[in-house]
C-alpha cells in the first residue's frame, strides 16, 4: 500500500472540520414542527401571534450558524437580530444583520457590537424567544468599554492577557469583570424573554460559563479571582490606570460582580451543544480508518504548554508499539507565552517544536491546526511537519530553534514549507492534533 501522509493528514482533518460545520449541525438540532413550533434539540418551543423571534449570533461560526438558521426558518418564521463574526468570516444573511469586529483583539466594531446587542436585549418581552447562536471568538467580537476607560486600555489588556501564557478559563474571567455584556449580563438583559442558545464549544470541557466568556450563563468568578489572575501572570503594574480602578472598586463592593447561580433572569435560558471537539475527534478517526489506518484517540482536552504537548506527542509516536500505520489524535487548546517578537499562532509553535522532536525518525508526520482556520494573528490555520522539516530547513540554514524562541513559526514555515491554509472554516471546537505513523 502506497501512503502518502501529508495528504492523508489533511484529508483527515477537514473531514473532521466539515463534521462540525453548520451546515450539518443546524439542520440537525433545529427544525420547524408547525408553523409557530420551533423544535431546538428535541423541544418545542411555541412562539405566540404576538412574540417576536430574535436571533443574536457571536462568534467566528456565527455567520454560517445564521445562514443556516435562516434556511431553516425560511417560509415559517421571520427572524430579525444582529450577527457579529470575525473581519473576512462574513456570509451574506437574507433577515439578519451582519457586524464583522476584531479578533483576537477587538475593535470599534467589536464595541458598536456589544453596544447593538445591548439594545436589541433590551426590547425582550415575555413573549418573545431569542435564539443566540454562540461560538469561539465571540469574547473579543463582543467588546465593551468599563465606564471611565478606552478602547485602547481593553485592547493593551487583551494583548496582555493573549501573550501571558494565561489559558481561555483564566482570560475570559478577567474578562467577565470588565463587561456588561459577558458573564451572565446578557440573559439579565433579555429577561423575562426565553432565551435558547445553541452553541459550538471552543473550550476543554465545554464550560458554558468560558465559552464566549459565558453571557448567557450564571458566573461562578469573582473580581478577587480576577485580581488573583492579573497577580499570577505579573499583569496588575501593566494594566492600564482606568481599568485597576475598575477592578478596584469590584473589589470594594462599588461596581456588583457577575450575576450568580440562583438568579431568576436565568430561568429562561436554555442551552444546547450542536458542536464540540469531541465530534470532530470522532469524525477524524472514522476518515483515518476508512483510509487504512488504524485510529486512537489520545485525549479531547489537551492543555499546557505547546512545547510540553510537542513533545509528548512526539514520544507517543516515536514510541509506537501498535498496529502500523497508525493515527494518534488529540483536541483541545494549548497556550504559549510570547517572549519573542515573531509572528505565529499555538498551533505553529507547537508544530515547529515537534519537528524538532522528530529529527532522525523516520514515517511520522505531524499536523497541528485550529479547525477556525485561523491561528493567532496569520492566514495560516497551523503546520505539517515531519522528519525531513528541519532537513529542508538546514538546507536553507534556517535554525530552527531560534525561530522556536523567537515564537516566529510562521516565519519559519513561510520559508521551509508546512504552512496549513484552509481559510475561514465557518466553525471553531478549538484545535486538533494529527499524527501519522506509517
Amino acid at each position: 500500500m502506497i501512503i502518502s501522509a501529508t495528504g492523508d493528514i489533511q484529508t483527515i482533518f477537514m473531514h473532521a472540520v466539515s463534521a462540525v460545520h453548520p451546515v450539518q449541525l443546524i439542520r440537525r438540532h433545529v427544525q420547524i414542527k408547525a408553523p409557530s413550533t420551533l423544535v431546538i434539540s428535541g423541544d418545542d418551543y411555541v412562539l405566540p401571534p404576538q412574540g417576536r423571534l430574535i436571533v443574536l449570533g457571536a462568534g467566528k461560526a456565527s455567520a454560517a450558524m445564521a445562514q443556516e438558521l435562516e434556511k431553516v426558518l425560511e417560509g415559517h418564521m421571520r427572524p430579525e437580530g444582529l450577527i457579529v463574526t470575525k473581519h473576512g468570516h462574513g456570509l451574506p444573511l437574507q433577515q439578519l444583520t451582519l457586524l464583522e469586529a476584531g479578533h483576537p483583539v477587538p475593535d470599534k466594531y467589536s464595541l458598536e457590537a456589544s453596544r447593538r446587542f445591548l439594545e436589541i436585549a433590551a426590547t425582550a418581552e415575555a413573549h418573545d424567544l431569542v435564539i443566540l447562536l454562540l461560538s469561539g471568538g465571540a469574547s473579543a467580537l463582543l467588546a465593551d468599554v468599563p465606564e471611565g476607560s478606552s478602547l485602547e486600555d481593553v485592547q493593551q489588556l487583551f494583548t496582555l492577557l493573549l501573550n501571558s501564557g494565561a489559558g481561555i478559563h483564566e482570560m475570559n474571567i478577567v474578562r467577565k469583570h470588565l463587561s456588561k455584556i459577558k458573564g451572565g449580563w446578557l440573559a439579565q438583559n433579555i429577561y423575562p424573554a426565553t432565551l435558547c442558545a445553541l452553541v459550538l464549544s471552543d473550550v476543554v470541557g465545554d464550560d458554558l460559563s468560558v465559552i464566549g466568556s459565558g453571557p448567557a450563563v450564571p458566573d461562578p468568578s469573582t473580581f478577587a479571582d480576577t485580581m488573583a489572575i492579573l497577580e499570577k501572570y505579573r499583569l496588575l503594574a501593566q494594566l492600564p490606570p482606568a481599568l485597576r480602578r475598575y477592578l478596584d472598586n469590584g473589589m470594594a463592593g462599588v461596581i456588583p460582580d457577575t450575576p450568580k447561580a440562583g438568579s431568576p433572569f436565568f430561568k429562561q435560558v436554555h442551552h444546547y451543544f450542536a458542536g464540540t471537539n469531541h465530534i470532530a475527534l470522532q469524525a477524524a478517526a472514522d476518515k483515518a480508518r476508512s483510509l487504512g489506518y488504524h485510529p486512537q484517540v489520545l485525549a479531547a482536552d489537551t492543555t499546557g504548554d505547546a512545547h510540553t504537548v510537542a513533545a509528548m506527542l512526539a514520544a507517543a509516536a516515536i514510541n509506537w508499539q501498535g498496529p502500523r500505520p497508525g493515527c494518534l489524535l488529540a483536541g483541545g487548546e494549548t497556550t504559549v507565552q510570547v517572549t519573542g517578537k515573531g509572528k505565529g499562532g499555538r498551533n505553529q509553535q507547537l508544530a515547529l517544536a515537534a519537528a524538532i522532536a522528530l529529527a532522525g525518525h523516520e514515517g511520522i508526520t505531524l499536523l497541528s491546526a485550529g479547525t477556525d482556520g485561523t491561528d493567532g494573528p496569520t492566514n495560516a490555520a497551523g503546520a505539517i511537519v515531519d522528519n525531513h522539516t528541519l532537513e529542508l530547513a538546514a538546507a536553507l540554514q534556517l535554525d530552527a530553534q531560534d525561530f522556536l524562541q523567537q515564537q516566529d513559526a510562521w516565519t519559519f514555515f513561510s520559508k521551509a514549507g508546512g504552512l496549513l491554509i484552509t481559510g475561514p472554516t465557518q466553525t471553531n471546537v478549538m484545535d486538533l492534533m494529527i499524527v501519522l505513523i506509517t
